[in-house]
């Protein structure tokens, strides 16, 4: 979902300007057909599993019932436009990414503006999602105002809803890290654009400087004049955790996945980001693992009890299938 920047910033994909757009429109006859990796090379990329405990054996083994095959892309869909390589389990480690330490490991969630509850995902169900999801402690600061003398603000030239500058709320984000977070992540329920040229953008972050700032508005049919059908609620709040997981992902360091479908797939549009799972597959899960050092059994009961909760049926039931295989039942 980004392309990539400067100074190890990511920008999620959108419609730009018209020049941009006859650049954008050239991208698909130049990208070589996307061929699905076989058995060896996905058992490459998850690595050497030899030495680990059986549970993590267990939980980095692909295991048909549990994970499906990356989809083959439609017209239009990420890897029709984009010639993405995969990153393997060992090239993640190479990459030294960003990792949670003692004095470090807080997930801040910064709101921006108003989450009115009838059109807004609730802030307590993203960060108990996030906090089970991660593993790591996380904590709501006290909602952001968006007013002019903060942010720059413009009304945008085709739909004419508000919309608010990326790079501002990323220079603000940054001003106030607090000392034992590893990141900030801004949310919102307002438009976003990262530079005049740009139509909009889903949002915008510095890995490296550990903030990010994504919006929620694109989510929610009403912002396209679509009538929001009974369990909206839910579908917003699908779509939400979807992203606050996957861009959350990329700040320690996981990119796009080309080997299962998965949570961290690439998607150029709403429609091949609803395909997405919620979940992470065996090359990604490790990644995480890796990193944040959690029980994955641990973690999978935390989520399946989570999205249970919050009324994801389905993902409750993949993750208590999992947790039979995972624990060796």
């Amino acid at each position: 979902m980004f392309l990539d920047g400067t100074k190890a910033s990511f920008v999620c994909i959108a419609h730009i300007s018209i020049k941009i757009i006859a650049i954008v429109l050239l991208l698909p006859s130049m990208a070589m057909a996307f061929i699905p990796l076989d058995e060896k090379a996905i058992r490459n990329a998850i690595g050497d599993l030899n030495g680990l405990p059986p549970v993590l054996q267990r939980a980095f083994t692909p295991n048909e019932s549990s994970f499906d095959p990356i989809p083959e892309p439609r017209p239009g869909d990420w890897l029709a436009v984009h010639n993405e390589r995969g990153q393997t389990f060992d090239e993640f480690k190479a990459s030294q990414p960003n990792r949670p330490t003692q004095n470090q490991h807080v997930i801040y969630l910064q709101p921006l503006g108003d989450f009115a509850p009838e059109h807004s995902p609730s802030n307590d169900k993203l960060r108990e999602f996030a906090a089970a999801f991660f593993g790591l402690e996380m904590k709501v600061l006290p909602p952001v105002k968006i007013d002019g003398s903060t942010f720059n603000r413009r009304r945008n030239p085709s739909t004419n809803n508000p919309q608010v500058l990326t790079g501002d709320v990323l220079d603000f984000l940054k001003a106030r890290i607090p000392a034992d977070a590893f990141c900030v992540l801004a949310i919102t329920m307002e438009d976003l654009y990262p530079e005049p040229s740009w139509n909009f953008v889903f949002g915008q972050a510095s890995v490296r400087e550990r903030v990010g700032v994504y919006s929620f508005a694109r989510y929610d049919p009403a912002f396209y004049g679509e009538p929001r059908a009974p369990g909206y609620e839910m579908l917003l709040l699908r779509r939400s955790c979807k992203v606050l997981a996957h861009e959350t992902s990329h700040m320690f360091g996981l990119t796009h996945c080309i080997y299962f479908n998965c949570l961290m797939n690439g998607s150029n549009h709403l429609a091949e980001s609803d395909r997405r799972p919620l979940h992470l597959c065996p090359v990604c899960l490790r990644k995480l693992q890796w990193s944040i050092g959690f029980d994955v059994l641990e973690r999978y009961t935390a989520l399946e009890r989570v999205s249970r909760a919050a009324g994801l049926a389905d993902e409750a039931e993949w993750l208590n299938r999992r947790l039979r295989v995972v624990g060796g039942k």
